[in-house]
């Protein structure tokens, strides 16, 4: 049978309410008490009931956490430090991943909800999702968007300057001697995404050099797709001589291709990636990157989220937070150098 607050109260010789108290941590409980109460919990191996908990309370301590592709690297370290800061304030969290599909993602988000989570992070969200999203921040539920987000005037959200850091990425390139560059990226419905081709289109322009069509992929980030297109771009007898990447999942990526046709990386081609997940920095591909400094991002927001819950009412304004990027220079670029025939 199912141990109750009754039982403990009976055989620690005090009242329901005061079980209760000594549960939820109210701080009126005699000290001789709160032990006889505790001691009486651990020899009849209580668990108390998490639903009828938040009944109570009006909280369930459970956070969603919704992601575009938990097998991306960068998702899954983003994800591994929210989960271990949140349960450090006594928070547990439920990750669902959304495989960036849009329906999937407005399905997570009412399946976190039928669970009666406190709060949702969400890093997924796209273009199409724009009036879903915005009815939930419109919404009751402390709801923080981040890596991408949509505008809004009571969205919350914590992101990275991706314009930016594209801006610097193909400066560095340009100033390394390098004008055929190439842009490799997922689909422009993502805010981080569209932000970093107009990064890259700005720093182009700002050099007078054109943006050349059958340089830029944006299509499905789908490993044989961007294989393929990069295959036959470095085919051509204009290849470009340095590729940005959108992401270091999609350099890797293009690191294969190299290797394949026994290119030489950084003297055949220069690669840039973005995001600096851990495998970046290996001594054996240390890639050159722009860091999305995950780990003050992810903390950041779990923070936000946490205010949020905690203290809502109190707050006035959205949250609405852009970090600088940072360009980390590793071993797969280099200057271009010009052979003369």
């Amino acid at each position: 049978m199912r141990i109750t607050v009754n039982d403990i109260a009976k055989l620690a010789n005090v009242s329901q309410s005061t079980v209760s108290k000594v549960l939820n941590g109210y701080p009126n409980v005699k000290e001789s008490t709160k032990q006889e109460v505790m001691k009486t919990i651990k020899e009849l191996n209580f668990t108390p009931d998490a639903v009828a908990r938040s009944m109570i309370t009006k909280r369930t301590n459970t956070l969603g956490l919704i992601v575009g592709d938990i097998s991306n690297p960068y998702f899954a370290e983003t994800a591994k430090i929210i989960i271990e800061k949140a349960q450090s304030k006594g928070y547990n969290v439920i990750i669902s991943n959304t495989n960036h599909d849009d329906q999937n993602l407005e399905t997570a988000i009412e399946t976190l909800l039928s669970k009666r989570v406190d709060g949702l992070l969400i890093t997924s969200v796209s273009s199409h999702n724009q009036e879903h999203i915005q009815n939930l921040c419109n919404g009751k539920i402390p709801t923080l968007l981040f890596i991408n987000y949509i505008e809004g005037e009571n969205v919350n959200y914590v992101v990275l300057d991706n314009k930016k850091g594209a801006q610097i990425a193909v400066e560095y390139l340009i100033n390394i001697g390098h004008r055929n560059i190439a842009f490799i990226s997922g689909p422009f419905k993502y805010s981080a995404i569209s932000q970093r081709y107009f990064g890259y289109k700005e720093a182009l322009a700002l050099h007078d050099i054109p943006v050349k069509d059958g340089n830029i992929y944006n299509g499905e980030l789908v490993y044989e797709n961007v294989y393929h297109f990069v295959d036959n771009l470095l085919s051509t007898d204009d290849r470009p001589t340095a590729i940005f990447a959108s992401s270091d999942n999609i350099a890797l990526t293009i690191l294969d291709v190299a290797a394949y046709k026994g290119m030489d990386i950084p003297k055949d081609l220069s690669v840039i990636g973005f995001d600096n997940m851990d495998l970046s920095s290996n001594q054996y591909i240390s890639l050159t990157t722009v860091s999305h400094h995950k780990e003050r991002l992810a903390t950041l927001a779990l923070e936000k989220l946490l205010l949020l819950i905690e203290k809502g009412d109190l707050i006035k304004k959205p949250i609405q937070l852009i970090i600088e990027p940072e360009l980390i220079i590793r071993k797969t670029s280099s200057e271009l150098i010009v052979q003369n025939t």
